[in-house]
């Protein structure tokens, strides 16, 4: 089913927590979210406590449902 933002294109150029968890709710509306990431290392959030296979909970969490490119 499609959302209100269904068509729209946005793209993420934030890091940790505030910014990944607001444009996180624009991707669970229906926009289509393309965060951009540095290539060697990504997201810090990625690194951070509690993590398995590369990436850690608070960076799935507010990642899901996005597009990555490392530039």
């Amino acid at each position: 089913m499609p959302g209100p933002l269904d068509g729209f294109r946005i793209l993420e150029v934030s890091e940790l927590i505030s910014a990944p968890l607001g444009v996180m709710m624009l991707a669970e509306q229906g926009a289509e979210v393309i965060k951009v990431e540095p290539p060697r290392h990504g997201d810090e959030a990625r690194q951070l406590a509690n993590y398995r296979n590369g990436m850690a909970g608070l960076y799935l969490t507010s990642n899901h449902e996005k597009r990555s490119i490392g530039i």
